[in-house]
C-alpha cells in the first residue's frame, strides 16, 4: 500500500454507504481495478485510488439529485470505462457528454449510488 502524505486541512478519506459490500468490492475491482482491505464484515477500505476511503454497510444510497456530493473518477479511456460499468452491472444515468475541461458520464453502482467518470 502506498503511503499517503497528510496535508493540513486536506480531504484525505471518504466513507461511502453501500448495501452489499461484497458485490460492491467485486464491481469496483472488475470495472476500475480497485483493491481492498477488509476490516470486519461491515467495512472495507479501498486503497491507491487517488484518495483512501471505505465502504460501510448501510441501507442508504446517494445521488447528486438528493443533494449528495458527486464522486468523480478519472479515466484515460472514457468509452472503455463506460462499457466496463455496464458489463459490471452498473446503470448509465447520463451518457457521455462534454463539459468545460473534458467529457464525462454518470452511473449508478449496484447500490444505487451515483458516480461520474471523466476524461480530457
Amino acid at each position: 500500500m502506498q503511503q499517503q502524505q497528510n496535508q493540513h486541512h486536506s480531504i484525505n478519506y471518504l466513507e461511502i454507504p453501500v448495501k452489499d459490500i461484497d458485490k460492491t468490492k467485486t464491481f469496483f475491482n472488475q470495472v476500475f481495478g480497485w483493491e481492498f482491505i477488509d476490516y470486519g464484515p461491515d467495512y472495507s477500505c479501498f486503497v491507491d485510488v487517488g484518495i483512501t476511503g471505505g465502504f460501510f454497510a448501510s441501507d442508504k444510497s446517494f445521488t447528486s439529485a438528493s443533494g449528495s456530493p458527486l464522486i468523480v473518477i478519472y479515466s484515460g479511456h472514457l468509452e472503455e470505462s463506460q462499457a466496463k460499468v455496464v458489463e459490471g452491472g452498473g446503470q448509465i444515468s447520463q451518457a457521455i457528454f462534454s463539459f468545460p475541461g473534458g467529457r464525462r458520464f454518470h452511473f449508478l453502482d449496484l447500490n444505487g449510488n451515483e458516480y461520474a467518470v471523466w476524461s480530457e
